[in-house]
């Protein structure tokens, strides 16, 4: 198993849709993210901040990709640039920046 981490930031004025807009997400994408190895995955709002932190655990790269094979990914991507900060305007998907991990016990 692969754990990854990013963060993201919110539009502070979009929190609560954005919050609304995960519980919960459409059965269809949770499907494939399923089918692609994707588990235990979690974000979490740091308050009185923007800051968003993603945690999920993937059995692999090459099947984590192949959700991008998905219209369904791509709504909800483009969806979600409306209550996330992204590289530039008209992005695809919103900015995430990997984090890199420093400690871990199971």
């Amino acid at each position: 198993m692969i754990r990854k981490a990013f963060y993201m930031e919110v539009r502070p004025e979009r929190l609560e849709e954005y919050t609304r807009a995960h519980n919960p997400i459409p059965q269809e994408l949770e499907a494939v993210m399923k089918r692609h190895g994707i588990h235990n995955y979690s974000i979490y709002h740091h308050p009185g901040t923007n800051v968003m932190f993603g945690y999920m655990e993937i059995e692999s790269e090459e099947e984590f990709a192949k959700v991008a094979d998905y219209e369904c990914a791509h709504k909800w991507w483009k969806q979600m640039t409306e209550n996330l900060v992204c590289e530039y305007p008209g992005a695809p998907k919103a900015k995430e920046e990997p984090m890199n991990e420093v400690f871990h016990m199971d």
